[in-house]
């Protein structure tokens, strides 16, 4: 999902049970989407372009883009949060 040796922001956390979830979904959903996810990845169909193309998606399609919108609203919520805590160590300095 993302690369590591590139300082790519983690898109998992830990659980209070020790389960790695993806921020803003569930541990189910996190297992339901890898799963989905591994299976698109084996026939390539879960892609936009073939969703333009059909018209319609079928019904795993649908749910990926459910549980990846909802993960990708959580994490740039998380990003932008951790933007904010982090903006007054900048190291700027503005001589007026």
């Amino acid at each position: 999902m993302t690369d590591q040796r590139h300082n790519a922001p983690r898109r998992y956390f830990v659980d209070a049970q020790g389960h790695r979830v993806l921020i803003g979904l569930s541990p189910e959903e996190t297992a339901e989407f890898e799963a989905l996810d591994l299976a698109s990845n084996e026939t390539g169909q879960f892609t936009s372009e073939v969703l333009v193309r059909k018209g319609a998606a079928a019904d795993g399609e649908i749910r990926w883009h459910e549980l990846y919108s909802k993960h990708a609203g959580a994490w740039r919520a998380w990003i932008a949060q951790s933007q904010t805590a982090r903006a007054p160590d900048s190291g700027f300095v503005n001589y007026v």
